[in-house]
């Protein structure tokens, strides 16, 4: 096995009390790599990690094929974390889950016995992965996938134009629902 890492990498004198995030599950090609890559990050640089720190510590959240790929790359060919994470994630971005554009919301449409409370709960999943939503465009998808009935036609009626109006009077509704 060839070691990837350069030899200013490899001679960098690593601390004995790196704290390794203990919730970052190792990647095994499930997911998307960028977030992988941000969590690992983000959880070394609670901890004061440096550069060197965090390329020779990423190996340890691989698994499987991704832990023989990254044991392939080339002797001495990373000499920074930048450069891993962008070969990691330009090698693995394919198996990235996709993500919705906002047009997928239009598809989002209260089921027939479906309540106000799980009918919101699940559209706002759904908007937690589009990526710069515009609130106009959240409003209008939210109202348009509504089903015919009294909750519709108050909402038609009194013209919520912001997502806040819309969130006010669906509580009460959900209210109502709920009793």
């Amino acid at each position: 096995m060839t070691n990837p890492f350069s030899k200013d990498i490899m001679n960098f004198q690593m601390p004995k009390d790196v704290i390794l995030p203990t919730t970052l599950k190792s990647y095994d090609r499930i997911g998307d790599p960028n977030i992988h890559v941000t969590k690992f990050h983000t959880m070394m640089f609670m901890n004061g990690a440096s550069d060197p720190i965090f390329c020779r510590t990423f190996p340890t959240f691989l698994d499987g094929a991704v832990l023989i790929w990254f044991s392939n790359l080339p002797a001495g060919s990373i000499s920074s974390f930048d450069k891993l994470a962008d070969l990691f994630v330009n090698n693995f971005v394919a198996l990235k889950i996709y993500v919705h554009d906002s047009n997928y919301l239009s598809t989002i449409k209260q089921r027939q016995h479906e309540s106000l409370k799980d009918h919101m709960t699940r559209f706002a999943k759904a908007t937690m992965e589009i990526p710069n939503l515009k609130p106009e465009v959240h409003l209008h998808a939210l109202k348009s996938g509504l089903h015919l009935g009294k909750f519709q036609k108050t909402i038609i009626a009194t013209k919520s134009k912001t997502l806040a109006k819309f969130r006010e009077k669906s509580m009460s509704q959900i209210e109502i629902e709920e009793l």
